[in-house]
């Protein structure tokens, strides 16, 4: 058994800075001392997979990142892990609890099947993994093999974590309340749009300033981009649905004086709504979310979603946003990207189905992507 004070000042000595992830009794010590930590930051994340999203991004940006979760939500993790991180070669640190290990002591049922396959999952998903250190001179030799592979393969690592690892550690600090207005604007928006996706994205790479940073949602929406202008801070997701949101959280908590444009879609957002939370609370001044809305999922045959029956402004306004709009031509969204403002967006764009022909993919590659953005955000 370990302080947790060991383990976390010497992941700060490795350059970790950022912790993110879902509670577990097993992790409580180590969240505590994050928590009450001034040179740390704690982002308390709505699921596993969103947790590893702000990871990602905060790596991205250059601060490296450590995910914290127990095992029965590995598998709302596996989907980033897989088409985000090992697609994009972006390593993040897990560590993953070990519920229902099969040797180790009684646990609920519902941590029984995924007790017995923790270990095989994580190497299924091709990520090297090992023992969470028990002893405190096994700390350092765990971190930087860890760190080794990371920095080699760009793939994430795990530690799998035992019951009883780690030394009780209470927690002094009080959450951090903080209050906001409702702002939203829903009646404003118009049922139907007269506006394209193209025609919005090409507002927003025209107006933006060269340094902000745009990050495009899963689908059309990347390909777009692409198509009418491929840059250096442009991001394009593919898989990870719904994940692009928390991506710019974790970059717009590390790079406080960046603009971070998110580029969202409604079926993703739909898929990943939990992710609203946790902006609205974090509440990051740099960050503007835009939701492009066709109401259906364009790129897979243009099934209808249930965005016609969701008010997304009302539901950003409630979550913290504290500028919400919903915009309805190219000019009004010109206008919101030109103001100065310093507060968190949520900007509600309807837009008509389509897409332009002959649209091309990408050339460059998602390594190709994340590496160019990283250099990008460094310079920056």
């Amino acid at each position: 058994m370990i302080p947790a004070k060991s383990f976390i000042q010497a992941t700060q000595s490795l350059g970790f800075g950022l912790y993110t992830g879902v509670p577990c009794s097993y992790l409580t010590s180590f969240i505590n001392y994050v928590i009450d930590s001034p040179s740390l930051r704690y982002v308390g994340a709505a699921n596993e997979g969103d947790a590893v999203a702000i990871a990602s991004g905060a790596e991205l940006a250059g601060v490296p990142s450590i995910v914290m979760f127990q095992n029965s939500g590995l598998g709302n993790a596996v989907n980033p892990l897989t088409s985000l991180n090992q697609i994009f070669k972006i390593p993040i640190l897990i560590i993953v609890t070990w519920r229902g290990q099969p040797d180790g002591a009684k646990d609920e049922p519902q941590h029984q099947l995924m007790g017995q396959i923790t270990p095989q999952l994580l190497e299924l998903m091709q990520i090297p993994w090992e023992y969470f250190p028990t002893e405190v001179d096994e700390i350092q030799p765990t971190l930087e093999r860890a760190v080794q592979i990371m920095r080699n393969d760009k793939t994430p690592y795990a530690l799998v974590m035992k019951k009883g690892s780690v030394e009780s550690c209470s927690l002094n600090s009080n959450l951090q309340v903080k209050s906001y207005l409702l702002t939203a604007t829903s009646a404003n928006l118009k049922p139907e749009s007269s506006f394209s996706r193209h025609e919005m994205l090409k507002t927003i790479q025209t107006t933006i300033q060269n340094n902000d940073i745009l990050l495009a949602t899963t689908g059309y929406c990347g390909r777009e981009l692409y198509a009418i202008e491929d840059n250096q801070n442009q991001f394009y997701m593919v898989g990870s649905m719904g994940c692009v949101s928390s991506l710019g959280l974790g970059i717009a908590i590390s790079k406080p004086q960046q603009r971070v444009i998110v580029l969202d879609g409604d079926g993703a957002a739909i898929m990943r709504l939990g992710a609203l939370a946790t902006i609205g609370y974090e509440r990051p001044a740099n960050l503007m979310h835009i939701l492009l809305d066709n109401q259906c999922h364009e790129s897979t045959g243009g099934q209808a979603t249930v965005s016609h029956s969701i008010d997304f402004s009302a539901i950003a306004s409630a979550c913290g946003y504290e500028k919400v709009a919903c915009i309805n031509t190219p000019d009004e969204l010109e206008n919101y990207l030109k103001s100065s403002s310093e507060e968190l967006t949520f900007l509600h764009i309807k837009i008509k189905s389509g897409i332009p022909e002959k649209i091309p993919r990408p050339q460059i590659t998602p390594p190709e992507v994340a590496q160019r953005l990283r250099q990008f955000l460094q310079t920056q």
